[in-house]
């Protein structure tokens, strides 16, 4: 679905990320891998076109340089972490943001269609009894699902995750990927997402790219890539030893 190829971005003059190049398939999680600073989020928004880049980014061998940014946010998603509310909409009108790639005017004349796809799926995400709330009172389980339902609403080919469960507690980030895991089983389309906990990798990831200062590390199945020595080398640290001993504590 996805083609990363010979991808250079960065900031000003230097580049952060090089010659990365990979395939997301449709149908799958990828899960981007490495240390603090090594590029993942870079690659992210290069990806999403928020930054500019050097190679190809083609979705379904159409380059997405070239796409207008309304058409490209039909086609991609990008979901972060929900740490700082700068509006106090309400959860519907947050929502309703990202029809906007497909409306004429801002928050203004929704079509049915538009309000049936809000309505969908603010009800399979749980927020829809709360559509009325100012999300400045939100906890922090239900704006995720609130900024989550604005991805979906999108209907985006490829959803983009850059690190949403870092500030969640353990029930609702479980929950956050059990509904990412379920729109990519409906749907056939396709999840990349930068993550720190591994466990999270493991249970809900299919392939995964490591990075490693910049530049493509590794690249394979999750599984393969969690037991290979060379994560190991670039955390410093045998990560795979030390979460079974930790699992073994938990059996005692």
């Amino acid at each position: 679905m996805l083609e990363i190829k010979n991808l250079y971005a960065g900031y000003g003059s230097g580049d952060i990320i090089k010659d990365i190049s990979f395939i997301a398939k449709a149908g799958e999680s990828l899960c981007i891998l490495g240390p603090n600073g090594c590029g993942k989020s870079t690659l992210l928004r290069a990806i999403a076109g928020i930054i500019e880049y050097r190679g190809k980014v083609n979705l379904n061998s159409q380059d997405l340089s070239r796409l207008a940014r309304k058409t490209l946010a039909k086609k991609i998603a990008l979901l972060g972490q929900s740490t700082q509310i700068y509006f106090p909409y309400t959860v519907y009108d947050t929502i309703s943001l990202g029809r906007y790639a497909y409306s004429k005017h801002f928050l203004k004349e929704l079509s049915g269609e538009d309000r049936e796809i809000i309505r969908s799926t603010m009800e399979k995400l749980d927020v829809w009894d709360i559509r009325n709330n100012m999300i400045d009172t939100l906890s922090g389980g239900q704006l995720q699902r609130v900024f989550l339902a604005k991805t979906l609403v999108q209907t985006p080919d490829i959803i983009l995750l850059d690190e949403p469960t870092n500030h969640l507690d353990l029930k609702n980030q479980l929950e956050l990927m059990r509904y990412l895991k379920q729109w990519i089983q409906e749907t056939g389309k396709a999840l990349i997402g930068v993550f720190h906990d591994l466990n999270m990798v493991q249970h809900f990831g299919d392939t995964a790219v490591l990075i490693s200062d910049g530049g493509l590390a590794a690249c394979g199945e999750v599984r393969q890539i969690l037991n290979s020595r060379i994560l190991a080398e670039i955390y410093g640290i045998d990560i795979r030893n030390f979460i079974l001993r930790s699992m073994e504590k938990w059996s005692v």
